[in-house]
C-alpha cells in the first residue's frame, strides 16, 4: 500500500482520506486507531479514596456488585466507578462486549469461554475471573467470536 503524509503546520483539526477498493481488517483497524487519536480514553476510577486514571487496555471486566459498579484490571486491582455501566460501554468502544445486563469484558482480554448449564456461557478472563454470559446476550457474543 502506498501511503501519502502532508505535514500542514496551519492544519487544526488533523483528518484522514483513504483511497481504497476494498474495506479490508486492517484497513478497519487503521480506522479505528485513526478515530481514537486525540479522543480521551481514560477512564476515572476510585480505589482507597484515591482517583486513578485507568487505561482501557488494563481493563478486564467491569461489572455491578450489589450497588456498586466495580473494574477489575489485569492484576485483578479492584476500582469503584462513577458513571453508569450503559455509558461506560460506548465510551470503550468495540474490544468491549456487554455479556449480561450487569456485566462488561475487555474482549481482547478473554482466555477462554465454555458452554454452561441453562443455556448460558461462561467466560474466563487472562487475569482469572470469571463471568457469566447470559442467554439474552450469547448469540451476540458467539457472532462476535465468529462461531
Amino acid at each position: 500500500m502506498r501511503v501519502e503524509l502532508q505535514i500542514d503546520v496551519h492544519c487544526e483539526e488533523p483528518f484522514a482520506v483513504l483511497h481504497i477498493a476494498k474495506l479490508t481488517p486492517s484497513i478497519q483497524e487503521a480506522i479505528k486507531i485513526l478515530e481514537k487519536e486525540g479522543m480521551q480514553n481514560i477512564i476515572t476510577a476510585q480505589s482507597a479514596g484515591k482517583v486513578f486514571l485507568i487505561d482501557p487496555d488494563t481493563i478486564e471486566v467491569i461489572r455491578t456488585e450489589g450497588r456498586e459498579l466495580v473494574l477489575y484490571s489485569k492484576s485483578k486491582e479492584r476500582y469503584l466507578l462513577a458513571k453508569p455501566l450503559y455509558e461506560l460501554e460506548r465510551l470503550l468502544g468495540s474490544d468491549f462486549i456487554r455479556i449480561s445486563k450487569s456485566a462488561i469484558i475487555n474482549f481482547r482480554r478473554i482466555h477462554h469461554a465454555e458452554a454452561s448449564f441453562n443455556g448460558t456461557m461462561e467466560v474466563v478472563m487472562k487475569n482469572g475471573i470469571e463471568e457469566v454470559i447470559t442467554r439474552s446476550y450469547r448469540k451476540q457474543f458467539k457472532e462476535r467470536l465468529g462461531v
